[in-house]
């Protein structure tokens, strides 16, 4: 039980935090394979880490 507080807890703030490196990729602009690639996994990755720290309890006000 232990575990899956902390894997939630990575979750959210991941969630939280992953905006922040879509600025640098759309500035450089998605001009090539690479940077559409690398933009997608962004988004996978930010997708993915929504739905596992959505249960997250410190981020529920008390």
């Amino acid at each position: 039980m232990h575990l899956w507080s902390i894997v939630t807890a990575v979750g959210f703030w991941l969630g939280t935090i992953l905006p922040v490196f879509y600025l640098p990729v759309f500035i450089t602009g998605i001009d090539s394979v690479q940077a559409l690639s690398l933009l997608l996994a962004l988004l996978v990755v930010h997708a993915l880490a929504l739905v596992v720290g959505h249960e997250y309890d410190g981020s529920r006000s008390q």
